[in-house]
């Protein structure tokens, strides 16, 4: 009973992770082209005056500083589903990935092979080249 309760926790905590995850991806995703490269490039895409107005004059270290924290967050939580992830296939090793899955499987309708010589069919036999005379 408690291995079914744990198990349901996991399933919880690894699905309410990913979520985190894919919204942390979409935030460094944003962070990271928002900032001003050198040559102003995507960032001038943004305009240069609404990042100024939003976070301030020290817009690049806001930029920075978030980038910096949500790659670490990316990491972390790659680390920790990585690790929920192996415990639940070593708690459960019947659990089933969605490349085995069953229903994905064909059966043959081959017979058997046997251990029974394969006779051939009547074949004439051609008549090999003649030796040269020595």
């Amino acid at each position: 009973m408690t291995l079914l309760i744990a198990a349901d926790w996991l399933s919880i905590s690894i699905n309410l992770l990913t979520v985190i995850l894919v919204i942390v991806c979409l935030l460094l995703a944003t962070v990271v082209m928002m900032q001003r490269p050198k040559q102003e490039g995507m960032g001038a895409a943004f305009g240069a005056g609404l990042t100024d107005q939003a976070f301030g004059a020290r817009t690049t270290d806001v930029l920075q500083k978030g980038t910096v924290y949500l790659s670490s967050m990316f990491f972390i939580i790659i680390l920790v589903l990585s690790i929920m992830i192996s415990k639940r296939q070593s708690d459960n090793p019947t659990l089933v990935s969605s490349a085995d899955d069953s229903s994905m499987k064909v059966e043959s309708k081959e017979e058997p092979v046997s251990d029974a010589p394969i006779s051939m069919p009547n074949v004439p036999e051609v008549p090999s080249a003649p030796t040269p005379a020595e």
